[in-house]
Parts: C-alpha cells; sequence; structure tokens
C-alpha cells in the first residue's frame, strides 16, 4: 500500500464525507431525502445523471472489455448512448410530469392499485440489487487492488461508505457527490486519454495497427465477433443496452430532482453530451491498455479485465496518475452505490411501507427511518451477492440489470402513458412476466453456469444458450402486458383515467405550471 494510493483514497473519503455532513443540515423532509426538494437545476441534475450512469461498469467493466474482447465490449458504450435518446424522447417528460419520488408513484397516477405499487416496489429492489452488485464487484477489485487489502475487506468498506452517505445526508448528499464524481471522472479520463493518444502519435491509424499485434486475437481484435460470435446473442445485448436505460429506476427518480418536465428534458441532453463524450475516450483507454498494460498483465490482476484503467494509468504516467485515477474510480462507485442503496430503501419505505403497510398514514419521520433501515439491508445483500461475484465481468453485471429493466419496467411504463386500454391487471401480469422470465434465464444462462470449474458461478451446462435473454424477455414482458389488459374486464373508469393522465403527461398539470412545447 503506497502513501499516495492511501491518500488519495482517504481524501474522496474526506470529502464525500464533508459533502454528506452539509447535505444532512438540508435533509429535513421526506422530499429532500427522497428529490433533494426538486432544486437541482438542469445542468446540476444533467452531471450527476451521467455521473449516475458514468459507473465502475463503464470506466472499469467497458475500457476491460475492450482491451480483452475489442470491438465487441464498444457494443456497450455507444447501446447505453442510444438509449438515452430513447429515454429523452419518450419517457423524461411523462415521468416528471406523473410521478413523485419513485417509480411506483408514476405508475400509481394511472393505477392507484397497491397490486400494482407493489409489484413495481419488487422490480425496483431486484434491478437496484444485480446493478449495484456491478459496482461493487468493481469497487472491490479496485480498492484491493489500490491499498492491498483483501478482496472481500475493500467491498465491506465501500458497502459501509455507500450506507453512511444515503442514511444521513439523503439526495441531496448523493446528487453531489455524483456532480463532483462527473466532473474528476472525466477530467481524469481526458487527461489519461490524451497520454494514451500522444504514444500513437494522435494517430488513429497508428492505434489500429499496434493493437494488431499486442493481443493474442491479433488483428481480430478490432473486428466483432470475439465474444458474440451468436447473431441472436448480440441483438439482445444491444436491446438491453437501448432499451435498458429507460427501466433503470435509480436513474428514473433523477426526473423528480428537477421543478419541471422541461429542466427534465434538458438534463438529458446535458447528459446525453457528457456520457457520449466519456464513451468516446473509453474506446482509446480500452485499446490503449491491450498495447501497455498487455492482456497477460490484465487478466493476471482480473481474470474480467476490471482493473485495465488503473493498470493502464500506471503504465502511461507512473504512481501518481494510478493513484488518482484509482480514487476517481473509487468515487465513481461510492456515488452510484449511493443513488441505488437510496433508490432501493425509497422503493421499500415509500412504496411498501409508507403507502402499502400504513396506507399513507405515516408521518415523515416514521418514513425516513424506515428508509435508513432500508438502506442497511439492501447494503448486506449486496455485499454478500458482491462477494460470490468477484470473477465477473462489471460491465456483463449491469447489462443483465439493463435487460431486466427494459423487459418488466419498460413495456409497463410505454402502455401506461401511450395505450388507453391498458388496466392494472396488465401492468401487473407485464411487469411480473418480464421480470421473472428475465431472473430465470438469465439464472440458467452460460454466465451463470460453465462447465470448466471457475469460468462462472456454477459448474455445470448452461440450459438456456444465450447469454442475455432480452431478445425474448422484452416482448414476452409486452405480451404479458397486452393479455393481461384483453382478458381482463374493460372498465370506464379507466378511459376516463387515461385522458387525465394523458393530459398531466404533456403539460405537467398538477405538478407544475403548463409547458409550452
Amino acid at each position: 500500500m503506497s502513501v499516495l494510493s492511501l491518500s488519495l483514497f482517504l481524501s474522496i473519503i474526506v470529502l464525500t464525507l464533508m459533502i454528506t455532513y452539509f447535505a444532512s443540515k438540508k435533509t429535513k423532509s421526506a422530499s429532500d431525502f427522497y428529490t433533494d426538494g426538486g432544486g437541482l437545476t438542469a445542468s446540476q441534475n444533467g452531471l450527476a445523471i451521467a455521473g449516475d450512469f458514468m459507473s465502475a461498469a463503464s470506466f472499469l467493466g467497458i475500457t476491460g472489455a475492450i482491451s480483452l474482447i475489442g470491438f465487441d465490449g464498444f457494443y456497450m458504450s455507444i447501446g447505453n448512448l442510444l438509449g438515452f435518446l430513447f429515454m429523452l424522447y419518450l419517457i423524461a417528460e411523462p415521468m416528471r410530469n406523473l410521478g413523485k419520488y419513485t417509480l411506483a408513484d408514476m405508475l400509481a397516477s394511472r393505477f392507484p392499485s397497491n397490486k400494482v405499487r407493489g409489484t413495481t416496489a419488487a422490480n425496483t429492489l431486484v434491478i437496484s440489487i444485480f446493478y449495484m452488485i456491478a459496482q461493487l464487484v468493481g469497487g472491490g477489485g479496485l480498492v484491493s487492488l489500490m491499498l492491498g487489502i483483501d478482496y472481500w475487506l475493500a467491498v465491506v468498506i465501500v458497502g459501509i461508505l455507500m450506507t453512511v452517505y444515503v442514511i444521513f445526508g439523503g439526495m441531496t448528499a448523493t446528487s453531489w457527490v455524483q456532480i463532483i464524481k462527473a466532473i474528476l471522472l472525466l477530467g481524469g479520463s481526458f487527461i489519461l486519454t490524451f497520454l494514451v493518444f500522444a504514444k500513437f502519435d494522435f494517430s488513429i491509424i497508428k492505434l489500429f495497427q499496434e493493437i494488431r499485434t499486442a493481443s493474442p486475437l491479433g488483428p481480430e481484435l478490432a473486428n466483432p465477433g470475439n465474444k458474440y460470435s451468436n447473431g441472436l446473442d448480440m441483438i439482445s445485448l444491444n436491446m438491453a443496452l437501448v432499451l435498458g436505460v429507460a427501466g433503470l429506476p435509480h436513474l428514473l427518480i433523477r426526473f423528480f430532482t428537477v421543478k419541471d418536465a422541461v429542466t427534465a428534458r434538458k438534463s438529458v441532453v446535458y447528459s446525453t453530451w457528457l456520457i457520449g463524450a466519456f464513451f468516446l475516450m473509453v474506446v482509446f483507454l480500452g485499446f490503449g491498455a491491450t498495447v501497455y498494460v498487455g492482456w497477460d498483465q490484465i487478466i493476471a490482476a482480473n481474470p474480467a479485465g476490471n482493473m485495465a484503467a488503473p493498470l493502464l494509468a500506471l503504465s502511461v504516467g507512473g504512481d501518481f496518475l494510478f493513484a488518482f485515477i484509482s480514487a476517481i474510480a473509487f468515487a465513481t462507485i461510492l456515488a452510484v452505490v449511493s443513488a441505488l442503496v437510496l433508490t432501493s430503501a425509497s422503493a421499500f419505505a415509500h412504496d411498501i411501507y409508507g403507502q402499502i403497510i400504513k396506507k399513507g398514514q405515516v408521518s415523515k419521520k416514521q418514513q425516513m427511518r424506515v428508509a435508513r433501515i432500508s438502506s442497511i439491508l439492501v447494503a448486506v445483500i449486496s455485499i454478500f451477492l458482491a462477494l460470490l461475484a468477484q470473477n465477473l465481468n462489471v460491465a456483463f453485471l449491469s447489462v443483465l440489470a439493463l435487460g431486466i429493466g427494459a423487459s418488466a419496467n419498460l413495456p409497463v411504463m410505454l402502455c401506461t402513458i401511450y395505450w388507453k386500454r391498458f388496466n392494472a391487471t396488465g401492468a401487473i401480469t407485464g411487469m411480473l412476466v418480464g421480470l421473472i422470465s428475465s431472473v430465470v434465464l438469465v439464472l440458467l444462462s452460460p454466465n451463470v453456469w460453465n462447465p470448466e470449474p471457475g469460468a462462472a458461478i456454477l459448474t455445470g451446462k448452461a440450459l438456456f444458450p444465450l447469454t442475455n435473454p432480452t431478445i425474448i424477455t422484452v416482448p414476452l414482458g409486452f405480451l404479458g402486458a397486452y393479455l393481461g389488459t384483453i382478458l381482463s374486464a374493460k372498465t370506464k373508469e379507466s378511459d376516463d383515467k387515461y385522458s387525465e393522465i394523458l393530459f398531466r403527461s404533456n403539460t405537467g398539470y398538477g405538478v407544475s405550471a403548463p409547458e409550452k412545447h
């Protein structure tokens, strides 16, 4: 453990704890805890969304994937970026106008049913925990490499810190940690990209010439098919990336942290530009790691390639840049896992406890106490699962969460906003079919089962051939929503409610003053 690494590591902890301390002074109500009182500007929320999405999976996982499998790793970045455009045009404005604190609030604005709310909250918990595992695996590997401690201890440290931020600072602390982290990550990535590109004499042609001989894959590193040789698997992956962004609860609740739908849309525009610039840099970092770190060293540090970016910083910038990039990556992980813990706690405290168990008859103090207890429980579960998933690529783990979001949440959200005939039964069946099919097929996939011991979580032959089931589970989610609707009774009240929802989703009436479009 170097003094420099430890110093930067502790600096990040002190900085984020200071933010949490000042945020705790502002967090007085449920609105402050869940949404920061809706007071963020478009640029602030855009940075926070970017910080939320530029996670360990993006920085560590995609960089590692590109360094080991080349072009197929690039799919993970370009698909996510397209997903933000999808969210901008179809989801952002209705989500802000119809919701309050959680995704379940948005659906309950049309279907005031405890069954709909409870199912949505369950979806939120499952998706958030899957995504959190990815961040904790990346965080554990990074802190272990940076400080020279055991992986399990590193995961526990990250888990404790993320819980502290949520318990005391709520959304205010989470948002500002994400904003600062986004600025640091973009700046650090730019410095590292500049140094790497300079070694190729600022020539893209030279870069591609050198990677042809730097990897065991040879020239094939720059071609598709190194991992996703199955066409259906590749299509399924891209469906998860593009559609899943709009189904991630921890991103969706960020639209409640601004005052109106116009600001929500502007937030997505800001975040799209920032994330696009970041993913462009990640391509150079991945190929740079292939050349200047080396295939064998990347795999030796972590079989899934998650440590490629910090090792690249060490190779081109020495100990200081290694410590600096590692500290930034650590801040990245803390910010994202804090948002995920907050999202999970909100789903339980606000939706399950406050609205279902207490039927809305709960004080703000009680609701915040339950949210804090929920944060601890979610953190414990996620830490335990992260210890089992140490050797999985964190980008892959996040793609699984994206696939579940695309299958379980997105079909129901679109039908709620745009289909007049849709009803509560369709919402419940759509979410359950999407969720259950996604989880079951993931558990039966080659990512969980592998005949070679240690190559996956379990040893044995996979019963489902695709590594990503989204190509099947998204249609199943829509089918469940459709069949649940047409096989249940149609009521006049549902038509009247849709007219109200259509008006509110486009004007913001009842949430903020109607906006000009």
